[in-house]
Order: C-alpha cells, then sequence, then structure tokens
C-alpha cells in the first residue's frame, strides 16, 4: 500500500553530494561551495539582526533584498523575484508552467534537478543530448518547443558556457519560457542580462550560495519581465524568503567590492587547478565556473572517487553514463588543491616496489 501518487513512488530523487558535519576533518571540493567566507558587512548584519524580525513574518517579496539586488543587476526591482534558493525558484517555474502535455527540456548531462522537478509535475521529460565539447544543441532543443526549456550557463557539471548571442537565438525560437540558470555567471565572461530587453520569455536565475559564500544561507533570485514574475509570483509560498537572509543576503550583493575580490581570486585558483590536473594527464574541459569537469588518465574516475574518499579528499561522482569516466572538483584553496594534486599523483603514479 502506498500513500503517495505512482509519480512518487517511482520517482529518481535528487542526491546532494555528500555534507560531512562542520568541523570534519576533510577537504571538501564535492559541491562547488565559495571556499571564502562571506561579506564581513553579511556577518555584521546577521549580528546587528533585531530579534522582533524573528517574531514576525517577513516581507512576502523580501523588498530589502529585492531592492539591493535590483541595484547590483541595474534593474527595476519589480524584475526580481527572491526565493529560498535558486531551486525554491525552478520548483516555482516548473509548478507554473509544467504538467500533463507540457514539456520540459534540456541539454544533457546537466543539473539533475530539472529532471527530478519536471516528473513530479507529470512533465513529460526531453533531454537533448550535449556533443563531446558541450556545445548547445540550440536547434534540437528549439525543436522540442518546451512549455520550459532549462539552459545551465555556464553548465553543470561540464563549467563549459554558451555564448549570449546562441541563448538569444534560442529564446526568439522558443513558444515557452528559456531558463538561463546562470548560478555560476559570477564566474564566466559574460551574463545574458542584455537579453531581457529583447526576449520576454526569459527569465534569469542567480543564487548567493557560490560567489556570495552564502550557500547556507538559500538565498536566490529571478530576473525576467514583471509580467512572468507575475505568474510565478502567484505559485510561490506566501513567505519563501525568511527574514535573516533577506537581511543579510541584502549587505551580501551589495558589498560588491567583496564579491569582486573573491571571484578573482577562485579565477585564479582555477587556472591553477586545471594546469595541475593536466600535468598529471587529465583531461580538464575549459570551465567557466567554480570547478572543473575531469577524465582521469584510463577513466577509471569512480576508482579514483573512492580513493580520494578514503583519504579525507571529497570530489563529485556522478554515476550515469555519460559521465562515468568523469569527476567534477570544485576549486578551493590553493592549500586544499595543492593537498589533491599531491593525494591525484599518488594514487595515479603511485610508488615503484622496494628491491627485494
Amino acid at each position: 500500500m502506498s500513500f503517495f501518487r505512482p509519480t512518487i513512488d517511482t520517482l529518481r530523487a535528487y542526491t546532494p553530494g555528500r555534507q560531512p558535519p562542520l568541523g570534519a576533518r576533510v577537504i571538501k571540493l564535492n559541491t562547488n561551495e565559495n571556499p571564502y567566507p562571506p561579506s564581513a558587512r553579511a556577518v555584521d548584519a546577521l549580528r546587528a539582526l533585531d530579534p522582533d524580525a524573528l517574531r514576525r513574518y517577513p516581507h512576502p517579496f523580501a523588498d530589502e533584498f529585492r531592492r539591493a539586488a535590483a541595484t547590483v543587476v541595474g534593474v527595476d526591482p519589480t524584475w526580481v523575484l527572491a526565493g529560498n534558493g535558486s531551486d525554491d525558484l525552478l520548483t516555482i517555474l516548473v509548478r507554473a508552467t509544467a504538467g500533463p502535455g507540457r514539456p520540459v527540456v534540456y541539454p544533457t548531462p546537466t543539473y539533475v534537478l530539472y529532471r527530478t522537478l519536471a516528473e513530479i509535475q507529470d512533465a513529460p521529460v526531453v533531454e537533448v543530448p550535449f556533443d563531446a565539447d558541450f556545445t548547445l544543441p540550440v536547434d534540437r532543443l528549439a525543436a522540442a518547443q518546451g512549455a520550459l526549456t532549462c539552459v545551465a550557463n555556464p553548465n553543470s557539471p561540464s563549467g563549459t558556457a554558451t555564448p549570449t548571442e546562441r541563448l538569444g537565438a534560442l529564446a526568439a525560437a522558443l513558444d515557452g519560457i528559456l531558463v538561463v540558470d546562470e548560478a555560476y555567471a559570477a564566474f564566466a565572461d559574460e551574463n545574458a542580462v542584455a537579453l531581457l530587453d529583447t526576449h520576454p520569455n526569459l527569465v534569469i536565475l542567480r543564487t548567493l550560495s557560490k560567489s556570495h559564500g552564502l550557500a547556507g544561507l538559500r538565498l536566490g533570485f529571478a530576473i525576467a519581465h514583471p509580467a512572468v514574475l507575475g505568474g510565478l509570483a502567484k505559485v510561490k509560498d506566501s513567505y519563501n524568503v525568511d527574514a535573516v537572509a533577506a537581511r543579510v543576503g541584502a549587505a551580501a550583493i551589495l558589498d560588491t567590492a567583496h564579491t569582486a575580490d573573491i571571484v578573482a581570486r577562485i579565477q585564479a585558483n582555477r587556472a591553477q587547478l586545471t594546469a595541475g590536473l593536466q600535468r598529471l594527464g587529465c583531461r580538464v574541459w575549459p570551465s567557466q565556473a567554480n570547478f572543473v569537469l575531469v577524465r582521469p588518465p584510463g577513466g577509471d574516475a569512480a576508482r579514483i572517487y573512492r580513493e580520494l574518499e578514503q583519504r579525507g579528499i571529497l570530489v563529485r561522482y556522478f554515476d550515469e553514463p555519460a559521465l562515468a569516466e568523469m569527476l567534477r572538483i570544485t576549486v578551493g584553496t590553493r592549500t586544499q588543491q595543492d593537498a589533491l594534486i599531491t593525494t591525484l599523483e599518488s594514487i595515479l603514479r603511485p610508488a615503484p616496489e622496494a628491491d627485494r
């Protein structure tokens, strides 16, 4: 006997990366968190929070954060909708647009939550494969004519980015909504905000989890035409962003100097990590995110993942055919990356046995 819809009984649940307890003696490079602390202004805002803000319901649209995000992006606040992380906004989008006969379309491999959310809604799923270089298959995505088409840019797990003009061409070819999921856009060469002027079916998602070091806060936002956000607002929870997140997030996003400094450090570390992995004979896809996709020599990614874990280093392994020979490795501090490279070298090139 089941209490659930058949869809839920057969659903392939999304599996997050392993989260060891705080203080665990591991090098954690598996969930694309920022290795550096958040803005001191954000921490000060948390410490100064009026306890009365915890007693009262928060503003239903997190207006304090909404105004701050709009200022940084350069749009009117009516073009911003806040969410409990960008995953909350993805859930809102799927609930509002998809269902039986209304497909969700995306290139693959990519963020697997898109599939999970579509299946919850009993929506058809259309997965369009990338080629080996992760070039966005614009024509095939457009031909699928999804009620919702999702493109992570930069893509996860590849870290590769699609030029803005190709995203614009895709938006122009669609009757439904195009979501450009820009969770990692702060680390990339460009973003899609300029396309909003000419493409009313475009929704851009951002998060403070990566570039702002606030993954534990759960805060993100959508940027889109107010008419689109008005429809999404009908579906969101009444108070989907709490008072703490709105206050701390506003302080964090306005501290643009801190964010720029951290992003520059991560980009430099990314280059160092890529070079170190390539010296070991790994194939590394060109990343514009805060992680890299890696094929170790011989493609024995599952074994290497397990051996790294046994030695206290966590990376991400996706047990699915398109990624079976690959690892996704988060950009860390220089110290973390040095330890990773040294450990990986000992796995890939074990010391010869002593003469007997």
